[in-house]
Parts: structure tokens; C-alpha cells; sequence
């Protein structure tokens, strides 16, 4: 599956669509790469996140293990063979200075980072960025999401 052109509409209305996308996805990050997820909840933000990791577990022959939402403990580590994915979710934050108390942007050279939720996150911080915005349509029976800033 090819990655549609910047800003085009992708259908994730499946899970096999989701799926597939995640997979194609995985060869756009390179460490130090940021992801930022947009979307209101149950839209298929974690869902995405899920396939992702456990695409670059399949392609590093590692056990697939499962992957939920840090909504408490605010972020999940992830380590994939020499990469290390971190996942955040910044849906608790209140303020910048929390997410600046999480040292995301400390030694980022050999992962790559997830977050849901960054309206907070001050993206002028990192370069490597690509944003995800998720939404719905048809009375929430299709999903859809755009994939921004991709090389």
C-alpha cells in the first residue's frame, strides 16, 4: 500500500484498512522521528498505534505484545530489536510544563516517539515531525485520517 500524497484523505473505516496503513507507516518513521496523532476520542488514534508497534515487532521477529493508551501513566516504552518507540498520551496534561517535565525531547537519536493528544506540545521543539489528523463522518460509521508532513 502506497501512502497517499500529503494532506490526502486515507479510509481507515476497517480494521483491516487501519491495519494495512500502520504497516505501510512504520516505513516513513526513522529514529528520531515524532508522530502526533489528532482526533477525538475512539477514533482510532490507539488503534493505529497499536498496528504500528506491533509492525515493526513483526518485521524485528518479536513476540507481538499488546499496546494500550498511556491515558495514566502518560507514556509506554516500546523496544523493537535497536529501536525504542515511546508512547505518550498528553489527553491528562494541563499545561506545557508537564510535558516539558517528561524530558520528551531528551536523547530521541535511536527512537521513535508517538503522541496522542500534543495540542499542547510545542512542535517548534522538534524538526522530524508528522502529524496525523483522525476524524469521522457518516454519523461516526467511517473513519478517516490525513497524514501531514511526511518526507
Amino acid at each position: 500500500m502506497h501512502i497517499a500524497i500529503n494532506n490526502s484523505k486515507i479510509d481507515i473505516s476497517s480494521l483491516e484498512l487501519t491495519k494495512k496503513l500502520a504497516e505501510t507507516f512504520q516505513n516513513y518513521l526513522n529514529k528520531g522521528s515524532t508522530a502526533c496523532f489528532y482526533g477525538d476520542v475512539g477514533v482510532g488514534k490507539t488503534t493505529f498505534i497499536k498496528y504500528l508497534i506491533n509492525a515493526y515487532q513483526k518485521k524485528n521477529n518479536l513476540k507481538i505484545s499488546e499496546v494500550t493508551s498511556p491515558t495514566f501513566n502518560l507514556l509506554n516504552e516500546y523496544e523493537v530489536g535497536d529501536l525504542l518507540v515511546k508512547h505518550y498520551d498528553f489527553y491528562r496534561i494541563n499545561n506545557e510544563i508537564e510535558i516539558n517535565n517528561l524530558g520528551l525531547f531528551e536523547n530521541n537519536s535511536d527512537s521513535i516517539t508517538l503522541i496522542e493528544w500534543p495540542e499542547l506540545f510545542n512542535k517548534n521543539q522538534q524538526t522530524n515531525t508528522v502529524n496525523l489528523i483522525f476524524s469521522y463522518e457518516n454519523d461516526f460509521n467511517n473513519r478517516y485520517v490525513r497524514i501531514s508532513g511526511l518526507k
